[in-house]
């Protein structure tokens, strides 16, 4: 039976990565190591693996995060300084979700999803 899904995403510089990632309001648990990080928020996990030489401008590490609330979300999310991907403002989708996008300091995307079903 399967439970749950922790995404992993590469990093270069652990520290970046993890400000980043508090700034939108996860917390770093599950030990220090050295090459990995692992942070939290709410019921979702991302883990991330040095990778010091990803070029972010070719990077395809995707994250879809659902979420409820998703305007809150948004507006907490603009409120803390996050900038919102050029092409991934809050809209409603043709597939029924409201979506918005942000880029990490890697280039990895994160998608977060409402369904308007």
């Amino acid at each position: 039976m399967l439970v749950a899904i922790h995404p992993k995403l590469p990093m270069r510089d652990k520290e970046v990565t993890k400000n980043f990632y508090l700034n939108l309001g996860f917390k770093n648990f599950g030990g220090d190591y050295e090459d990995y990080l692992m942070m939290q928020k709410d019921a979702i996990e991302i883990h991330f693996f040095e990778f010091k030489e990803i070029i972010p401008a070719e990077n395809d590490g995707q994250v879809y995060i659902r979420t409820i609330n998703i305007e809150t979300v948004y507006n907490d999310f603009i409120a803390s300084g996050v900038k919102i991907h050029p092409n991934g403002s809050l809209a409603l989708k043709p597939w029924k979700q409201m979506e918005f996008s942000i880029l990490d300091p890697d280039c990895n995307l994160l998608t977060f999803g409402e369904s308007q079903i």
